[in-house]
């Protein structure tokens, strides 16, 4: 199983990221804020597709966010589908708009 990690700068951007030995195989772009986790992007290497990555880097951000009791913001195409395939598995940290603010 490769381990996901997340880097975030001063500024609270950064990414969540799974790699294989030095190789980076998936990760999933976010910004951090003082109430909101917002996503931007998920990308998983050609290579590595269809092996669960993208999951577990949802899995892995939506932990993040409950723990640290942040609402996800998903502008990531893929995360967004999630969300709307599996509402009731989100709704506790989903902001579906700025009026939830």
């Amino acid at each position: 199983m490769e381990d996901i990690k997340l880097s975030l700068n001063e500024k609270g951007r950064g990414a969540f990221f799974i790699t294989d030995g030095e190789e980076q195989l998936a990760e999933m772009a976010i910004a951090v804020t003082d109430v909101d986790l917002i996503v931007y992007h998920t990308e998983v290497a050609p290579k590595a597709e269809g092996k669960g990555l993208a999951k577990n880097l949802l899995n892995e951000m939506v932990s993040y966010a409950r723990k640290h009791e942040l609402k996800v913001v998903p502008l990531c195409p893929y995360v967004h589908a999630q969300f709307k395939k599996h509402p009731k598995d989100f709704e506790d940290i989903w902001r579906k708009s700025s009026e939830d603010l």
